[in-house]
């Protein structure tokens, strides 16, 4: 049968926090209004997505992932097989449009792919609706749409659906893009957020919130010793080198960082999750720009990064796998999921105390992707 999640109720409903827009639990006051930190991938976001979703009658296909799990994608099993299709979809809307390693169509190719292959499906075809402003240079448009183009004949993804709008100038700035993500998997593959297990290791694949950091470097005019670029890529070998390890959970630490990653795994899979702070890796430019700008690094998103949760003790031999490849050479296990405070996210302090780590409200870098 296909994996159902456990987690039937929303998060916003199980952490009943109140945000300062009038919205408590599952409802948002209808007179408020939309604010940045609503897309910003934390609480916030989804007490709009309770609100936003709360009238769907169907909310899967076929005891199908689907919006109860709140997950990377959703699947569509195919009747008669043992095979589910991954559906997931995405908008991009990252300011600015180009950025140090990259460009929003590389992003919207990137971060679509890696949302199929976090469901542990391989990705097989994208969409891509752009919507461009009105004056918006002809050859920035060809540029990014080259540029996601180039991502999906690299990895063998077809491109198979597409649509295009011009807005008036002024009523938008430059350009946005929405995609969906087409993969296939057998129906037992499938990884959701909730089935980690008390003493499973913690993996991240690389240094966290290099991307966040490069678009903050860019915006606020920041310079350091070294250029600090964008993480963005395709996650498929990263994923790959995974299922050798029976992943419990895989997911991309975007919008709102790693503390967004793991207070959702937390929460789903109902464990305690407990990190070590010296082990989780972060490169100086980025402690750097958050000291100067008062920012908190486990909140800065990734682009081309992945958090993996495997059993316990194969955290060790995932990560000397995973540092064989480019993408993957600085993966680290950072920590353990645990039967104490579950639903919690902890971090050990270099000093030897602890401190939670919370689920962010909203974020304070809106755009990022």
């Amino acid at each position: 049968m296909a994996i159902r999640g456990r987690h039937e109720r929303s998060i916003t409903e199980v952490q009943g926090t109140k945000s300062n827009t009038g919205s408590q639990g599952d409802s948002i006051d209808e007179a408020g209004m939309v604010t940045l930190a609503h897309g910003a991938g934390g609480l916030m976001t989804r007490h709009l997505i309770d609100f936003l979703v709360k009238n769907v009658a169907r909310k899967s296909v076929a005891s199908g992932v689907g919006l109860l799990e709140m997950d990377d994608g959703a699947t569509v099993p195919i009747p008669g097989t043992d095979q589910v299709v991954v559906i997931t979809t995405d908008g991009h809307t990252v300011d600015p449009i180009f950025f140090p390693g990259g460009d929003l169509g590389k992003l919207a190719a990137c971060g679509t792919a890696n949302d199929v292959l976090m469901m542990n499906a391989d990705p097989v075809a994208l969409t891509h609706a752009i919507i461009v402003e009105e004056g918006f240079p002809i050859k920035d448009l060809k540029r990014i749409n080259d540029s996601f183009v180039a991502i999906a004949n690299e990895w063998g993804i077809a491109i198979i659906a597409g649509d295009t709008k011009v807005m008036p100038k002024g009523t938008l700035k430059g350009m946005i893009s929405v995609t969906a993500g087409i993969g296939i998997a057998k129906r037992d593959d499938i990884v959701v957020d909730d089935h980690v297990c008390a003493g499973d290791d913690i993996v991240v694949t690389g240094t966290l919130g290099d991307h966040g950091t490069a678009l903050l470097a860019v915006r606020q005019g920041l310079s350091f010793e070294t250029e600090l670029v964008s993480d963005v890529q395709v996650l498929a070998n990263v994923v790959r080198t995974a299922r050798k390890f029976a992943p419990r959970a895989m997911t991309d630490p975007t919008r709102g960082g790693l503390a967004v990653a793991l207070n959702e795994i937390a929460e789903k899979s109902g464990v305690g999750i407990w990190i070590d702070e010296d082990k989780v890796p972060f490169q100086k430019a980025t402690i750097s720009a958050c000291e100067m700008l008062g920012l908190s690094p486990y909140e800065l998103a990734s682009e081309g990064r992945a958090v993996i949760a495997v059993p316990a003790g194969h955290g060790d031999a995932l990560v000397a796998a995973l540092r064989k490849l480019p993408e993957s050479k600085d993966a680290v296990l950072i920590g353990h999921a645990s039967t104490d405070r579950p639903g919690k996210v902890f971090l050990k302090t270099r000093v030897g105390g602890t401190r939670i780590l919370a689920m962010p409200l909203g974020e304070s870098i809106p755009r990022v992707c």
